[in-house]
């Protein structure tokens, strides 16, 4: 099976994580989920500084 990998430093999608596992966020399932990785994280961020505010 093959996973997706959002490469923090070049921007790109990477199949089966090619670069160094700290320049990564992953896996995913789909192409389509890892580009849109960072908006995940940052909607994460969001909850998390919400939740520390309450």
């Amino acid at each position: 099976m093959t996973e997706y990998w959002y490469n923090m430093k070049t921007h790109e999608i990477e199949e089966d994580a090619l670069s160094d596992w700290t320049q990564l966020l992953g896996p995913y399932k789909t192409r389509e989920e890892a580009e849109h990785a960072l908006e995940k994280v940052q909607a994460r961020n969001e909850a998390w500084e919400k939740d520390d505010e309450d």
